[in-house]
């Protein structure tokens, strides 16, 4: 049995201790930085963190994150738990340390209220999902695989071009500006009131840039936005995993247009706008994280990039 101590959530050390232990575990194109560590440990508006650092014969060698959501808005979960990440030393695998710390994390966040509980996909996420080779290890930890995959797709976009398919549609997508916080807010409350809602009034609470978000404008006014991170974002382009693409970087995140204007060409139409901006930024190494739209980003030239598998548990 290992010692488990307290996860210091605000701990350079701890940070770095994670990013070491995660690092040595996984390929080097999952490599994490303790800078993104301290990025996903931030406190969320009504969610709670926890975590342990197992350790052996007086050394550290795993660790584990997860968060729960016991004060979410009406319009999310919270009875949901996540399993941010949970890491051992290679050297110390397959000695019942990696369930261990799962087991606590469990009772910890059953304690928090959670009925479910998913790998990966937190507020505060360093993966949309786990990697396949973490499968097998929750399945036997009494795990089932979700029916969905989360894909990240990407492509080099130094000789983008717009798709051919690209209608001319009566919009203009432009960078949201320092006072439109009302318009970007509003639109999402009406039209995506869950997490793209929570999240971007988490960025703009933190001091992200209203300028990452492009808006889509009609005659009526906002009916569209996407997000944007570049390489001097609030939040670190590393949390995309883009290591195998050419630098600079840059990610394409959630985007959304109206209900009813669905189905006429404005979402390819914002794609392409935010697209274009990235390109026009320099950017050639781009990510769109975290979808299961494979053909329509295919559209515009993207791949599958990187694989994430959810696997989820009931507590409750």
């Amino acid at each position: 049995m290992a010692e488990l101590i307290p996860f210091d959530l605000n701990s350079a050390e701890h940070h770095s201790l994670l990013a070491a232990l995660w690092n040595r575990d996984l390929p080097a194109d999952l490599a994490i930085a303790p800078e993104f560590v301290h990025s996903v440990t931030r406190p969320f508006t009504g969610g709670v963190q926890a975590g342990r650092i197992a350790v052996v014969d007086g050394q550290p060698v795993a660790a584990v994150l997860a968060s729960a959501h016991p004060h979410a808005p009406p319009s999310m979960p919270c009875d949901v738990g996540w399993i941010d990440a949970i890491a051992v030393d290679p050297a110390h695998q397959r000695q019942g340390i990696g369930r261990e710390l799962l087991v606590w994390a469990e009772e910890w966040l059953s304690a928090q209220g959670a009925v479910t509980i998913h790998t990966g996909c937190g507020i505060n996420c360093l993966t949309p999902g786990v990697p396949e080779s973490a499968i097998a290890f929750f399945t036997a930890c009494g795990y089932d695989l979700c029916n969905w995959t989360n894909w990240d797709v990407a492509r080099n976009l130094a000789d983008y071009t717009p798709p051919p398919s690209l209608r001319d549609v009566p919009a203009a997508a432009r960078p949201a500006q320092p006072g439109q916080e009302e318009w970007l807010l509003g639109f999402l409350r009406q039209e995506f009131p869950g997490r793209w809602t929570f999240e971007t009034e988490e960025a703009l609470r933190q001091g992200g840039r209203i300028s990452d978000f492009m808006l889509l404008w009609t005659e009526t006014g906002v009916e569209g936005v996407c997000k944007l991170t570049f390489e001097d974002s609030a939040w670190p382009l590393g949390g995309y995993y883009p290591y195998n693409l050419p630098r600079p970087w840059g990610q394409l995140g959630f985007i959304g247009v109206a209900k009813e204007r669905r189905g006429q060409g404005m979402g390819l139409f914002l794609l392409d706008a935010g697209l274009r901006r990235l390109q026009n930024n320099g950017v050639n190494g781009c990510v769109i994280d975290w979808t299961d739209l494979l053909d329509f980003y295919g559209k515009a030239g993207f791949t599958p990039y990187h694989k994430w598998a959810v696997l989820w548990k009931k507590v409750g």
